[in-house]
């Protein structure tokens, strides 16, 4: 089992700037990628921003100039770094991980929690 332990959400004024992190620990034998989602009841999930093992990225247009994801390696942890907060940008932030198990064999996507980022105007 994988664990995904987000923090860094909050409550910004627009223009602002926060940064997620998600650490990743548990029965990992390698992260094949680590994303962002966000969550609205009128949107549902979308992607906000990806990186592979490989440091491919990937970003929604909506974010592409603001948002930066990037990972550390060495403690499985992934960044969203926000800048330029719209009140657009509020949802709930979920954290994704794709990895392949070894003891399984299989490549299992885990999520976290959520975070919440409120962006007031």
């Amino acid at each position: 089992q994988v664990q995904l332990a987000e923090s860094g959400g909050g409550l910004v004024q627009a223009g602002g700037s926060l940064r997620l992190s998600c650490a990743a620990s548990g029965s990992i034998s390698s992260i094949l990628a680590m994303g962002w989602y966000r969550q609205t009841p009128e949107k549902g999930r979308e992607l906000v921003a990806s990186i592979t093992s490989g440091g491919s990225t990937n970003y929604a247009d909506s974010v592409k100039g603001r948002f930066t994801i990037s990972r550390d390696s060495a403690t499985n942890t992934v960044y969203l770094s926000m800048n330029s907060l719209k009140s657009e940008d509020t949802a709930g932030y979920y954290c994704n991980a794709r990895v392949f198990s070894a003891v399984s064999f299989k490549v299992l996507d885990y999520w976290g929690q959520g975070t919440q980022v409120t962006v007031s105007s």
